[in-house]
Order: structure tokens, then sequence, then C-alpha cells
């Protein structure tokens, strides 16, 4: 017989902002990230009928993929980002030595925080790889903005943190 665990009644109402957030690899945050893109995974749709049914299909689970997840983050001294792109491809390494079969991939972690400063949720992604890594972006001369150089981690699967729990939200004394 399947067991159910009792789920607490959350006690906030509102929605967590998406501007409060760190990231995390190799047990340090990363400095500076402005923008993580979106957790999604999609599990394919696989179609079926039966040959007395010939009016109708089936449909069951197929095989689940999740997708790339893209960090930026504004230019800086810090070489946390192309030293792990380095990792799968180190352009001058050498002959047999361009990729780093032993460290390549790392599991992130990403925390959302509510507007306090609490951690509020937490996820785990596995086995992430850089699939793309851009230095800098397109310089112009008459822009005004800050230069951003991104990543893009490649994943095996992903799930929520399950011991963070939603954090006592404080009143303010008067």
């Amino acid at each position: 017989m399947a067991q159910f665990s009792v789920n607490v009644q959350p006690q906030r109402f509102d929605p967590y902002k998406n501007f409060k957030f760190r990231v995390k690899w190799d047990g340090r945050y990363v400095a500076g990230i402005s923008k993580v893109g979106a957790l999604k995974r999609t599990t394919e749709v696989v179609k079926h009928r039966e040959g007395g049914d010939p009016s109708s299909s089936r449909k069951s689970p197929g095989r689940t993929e999740f997708e790339a997840i893209t960090l930026e983050r504004g230019v800086t001294h810090d070489l946390e980002f192309e030293k792990w792109a380095s990792k799968v491809w180190n352009f001058g390494a050498g002959l047999s030595s361009e990729v780093s079969l032993k460290d390549f991939r790392k599991d992130i972690t990403i925390e959302v925080y509510n507007e306090a400063g609490q951690l509020a949720i937490s996820y785990f992604v596995y086995r992430c790889w850089v699939s793309e890594y851009q230095a800098i972006p397109d310089l112009d001369a008459n822009a005004n903005a800050v230069a951003i150089q991104t990543i893009k981690l490649e994943n095996e699967g992903w799930e929520r943190d399950k011991s963070v729990s939603e954090p006592e939200e404080k009143v303010l004394p008067e």
C-alpha cells in the first residue's frame, strides 16, 4: 500500500521574487551571477493504439530530457566560468590533453532567497558540463551596458532539496 506524507500548510501567500539567488559549485558560491536560466524538463509522449480500437490512441510517458541551463554574469577578472569551460576543451593544451575527462562535470546548487534574504528554495542540478562559453559579448562603443559572459550547462537532471523548509518570516517592530 502506498504511503503518503502529510504536507505542512505553507504560511506564505505571496510568490517568491526571482531576483535573489545564488549558485554554488565545488563547495563555493560563484561571484557575480546575474541571471540563471529556467530549470525545465520535458517527457516525450509515446502514442499507441490497440488493434481493436481504431478511433483513438493512448498516450504514455517516454524518455525525459532536461534542458540546458544558462548562467550569465558581468565580465570581471574572476576565472570560474573560463576554468570550467576549459575542462571540456582547452585550446593549445596538447594532444590528448584537450579534455579533462576526470572532472569536467560538476554538481551545482541553485538557491532562491526571499526578500529578507532567507533561504526559501534550493535545487540540486546533477552532472553539469559546459557546452557553450561566451567570454565577452558583442562590443558596441555606442552602448551603455555591462559586458556579460555566459556559460550553457548541459545536465542530467535536477531535484528540489527537500531539507530546505519554508523560512519563518519576521515581523518588524513598529
